[in-house]
This record gives structure tokens, sequence and C-alpha cells, in this order.
């Protein structure tokens, strides 16, 4: 499954004239995700700081980078393929590099979401943006 690249999520979801459609937008996005292992759902996998049950298992293949990733909710599942649009199968210096805040800003996204689903959203980026960190040391 190849997921659609941060620049083409941008101009799909721009299509769209109101939030509602934007969201069943990053909904399809979610659904397109590949199936998360059932034994890779475990403490140490969960991400802190989310109001929803989030789970990442990383994946190194050469120098890239990837992401198995999963929720219990919906739109938290589709946010999660609109981040890994930016960092699956990326260097850890493609995913330090890579200005989310821009991403998010250009995608409108964090002003229409709830407070804690923003906090649950940082948590992601920076749980992935760790483990980058990990690895290129």
């Amino acid at each position: 499954m190849s997921l659609p690249t941060p620049e083409e999520i941008i101009d799909d979801i721009s299509f769209f004239d109101d939030w509602e459609e934007k969201y069943k937008y990053i909904i399809d996005l979610g659904k397109s995700l590949p199936q998360f292992e059932e034994a890779w759902r475990t403490p140490e996998r969960l991400v802190k700081g989310c109001q929803s049950n989030v789970w990442i298992q990383p994946h190194t293949e050469g120098e890239l980078l990837s992401f198995s990733v999963d929720s219990d909710a919906v739109i938290v599942r589709g946010l999660l393929g609109v981040v890994l649009a930016a960092y699956d199968q990326k260097t850890p210096a493609q995913i330090l590099g890579f200005d989310i805040d821009q991403y998010f800003s250009d995608l409108d996204l964090e002003r229409h979401l709830s407070p804690t689903r923003g906090n649950g959203l940082r948590a992601i980026v920076g749980r992935i943006q760790g483990l980058a960190q990990s690895v290129s040391q």
C-alpha cells in the first residue's frame, strides 16, 4: 500500500469545501492503512498523551524507517495516515528535517481538532521523531 504524498494530501484536502468532507477524506485515508498485528498491541508501543489508544511499531529497511500504526478511533487512524504520508519510508534525517508544523498549517488541521486530539497528534509526531532520533545516533 502506498500513501499519497504530503503534497497530494494537501491538494486533495483543499479540493473539499467543508470540514465534514475533509474529515471523511482523512477517515478514508485511515481505512487504507494495513492491518496492525494483534501482537503489537503492547504497552511499550502505546503512545502516551493520546485520548484514544494509538500504537506504533517501527521497522527499519536499510536506512529507511517505516511504521505500522493503529488506533481504536477512526479519525485518529486517519490522522495516522496523514502523519505517515510525511514520515513513512524515510531516513531518520528526512523525518527529523520535515517541517511537520508547516504541513499541518497547510492542511489547516489543528484548528479543526479538539485540544485533546491536537495534543494526541503532537504525541504521535513526538514518538516518531524520537524513534528517528534514536536510530540516527
